[in-house]
């Protein structure tokens, strides 16, 4: 039977299972349209992102006695709103090579639901791009320079872990275009750069002040050469791939 994964648990452990699943729609673009007096046609003012879109599963439970019905219901509720101020992990049986993240959205009206219908649905706010659980794997390489092909028609904000002291210069060259740079001053054994956070950091310690450049690496659709300048004895890369 069909199931989802929230937050590290699955659906099937509370007996319940998936009847139908409902995207709506693909993410909204976020851009701000401006009307100006006497010319035709709004200008755009882009805020370069996508909003949330709600991912929605139609459930059923096996119908239970009155008392055992109220424990297992008692069990959902627990699951589904323990930390509901951060984003989880979702997955489901429908689409196994990918994972978004998700809040539980709006109110449960299980029990309501359940006399009427013999379902109720679940609702997650999300996050608009789903990610390929390829794309969480580490590419390596022990030397300075890797190259990494991004096999999605969206950029990925990858996670980046380098090895190495000093000053060292980060080099990311998308296949057919120019290369972006950022250095990293006095680093101590290692360096890592998580663009999706837009952070840089070892371990627990934020170390956004030994860093220059623009913004945070991407990985452009294609081909991506990666290089490194200076000090440096090994680069991780998680790619994070995603899509809408």
């Amino acid at each position: 039977m069909s199931y989802f994964t929230y937050n590290g648990r699955s659906s099937a452990e509370f007996g319940l299972h998936i009847e139908k699943k409902d995207v709506f729609s693909a993410p909204e673009y976020d851009a701000e349209f401006i009307s100006i007096p006497g010319r035709s046609g709004d200008i755009i003012n882009p805020n370069r992102r996508f909003a949330n879109i709600k991912v929605t599963y139609t459930v059923f439970l096996a119908r239970k006695n009155t008392a055992a019905l109220a424990d297992v219901l008692r069990n959902i509720k627990g699951w589904l709103y323990s930390e509901p101020d951060r984003y989880h992990e979702i997955t489901d049986s429908y689409d196994a090579e990918y994972f978004r993240y998700g809040v539980i959205s709006g109110n449960l009206d299980i029990e309501e639901q359940l006399n009427k219908i013999g379902c109720f649905t679940v609702t997650f706010n999300c996050k608009p791009y789903k990610y390929s659980f390829a794309g969480q794997e580490t590419v390596s390489a022990d030397s300075s320079e890797l190259t990494i092909t991004n096999p999605t028609a969206f950029e990925s904000r990858p996670y980046m872990k380098i090895y190495g002291s000093g000053l060292i210069r980060l080099m990311v060259q998308p296949e057919g275009q120019g290369t972006s740079s950022w250095g990293f001053a006095g680093v101590d054994e290692y360096i890592e750069i998580d663009s999706e956070r837009m952070n840089c950091y070892k371990g627990t310690v934020l170390k956004n002040d030994i860093l220059s450049g623009e913004g945070f690496p991407v990985l452009k659709p294609g081909e991506n050469t990666i290089a490194c300048a200076g000090n440096v004895r090994r680069v991780e890369v998680v790619p994070r791939w995603q899509c809408l």
